[in-house]
């Protein structure tokens, strides 16, 4: 009995979301004068790394990021929702294919569990300028199957 109550104890703590009561720290994504990124994974079994190499509220159209995470599901295909909210409603709402069977866009397209993903390079977006104001992104990133690879709260503070 006492061995049934170990073994039902380890599969609790592992499927617990907050089998530790805690979240992941947040991370500086950049802060550079009027502007501040910061995030969180929403993800309660992994933390994940994201930077990018510009910090201005004008926002090019080829941005350079750097992402390291480790699978925890095979991406075969690979898709990215945004919603962005700002004083609790929503702004905007979007899909993006990052990578289609037919049509992989990046040399991490068809990695397996387990292998790790690093990028460091370009994404192309449109460019915009960041208005004034705090604005909530949450982004995920999910596979084939719908199960999630990876998310994030984030905040963008712009003054």
């Amino acid at each position: 009995m006492e061995g049934v109550t170990v073994v039902l104890l380890l599969i609790w703590t592992l499927i617990s979301p907050s089998s530790n009561g805690k979240a992941w720290p947040p991370h500086t994504v950049c802060r550079d004068g009027n502007l501040e990124v910061f995030y969180q994974s929403c993800d309660p079994l992994q933390d994940f790394g994201f930077s990018v190499d510009q910090c201005s509220k004008h926002l090019k159209s080829n941005l350079n990021i750097r992402l390291g995470i480790v699978l925890r599901e095979d991406i075969r295909e690979l898709f990215l929702d945004i919603a962005l909210f700002t004083k609790g409603s929503s702004i905007l709402n979007f899909s993006y294919p990052i990578c289609e069977e037919d049509l992989p866009k990046f040399s991490f397209c068809g990695r397996r569990k387990g292998e790790q993903i690093y990028y460091a390079g370009p994404i192309n977006n449109p460019g915009f300028e960041i208005l004034e104001g705090e604005y909530q992104v949450l982004l995920e990133l999910y596979n084939e199957k719908r199960s999630t690879v990876a998310c994030a709260n984030a905040t963008v503070i712009c003054s």
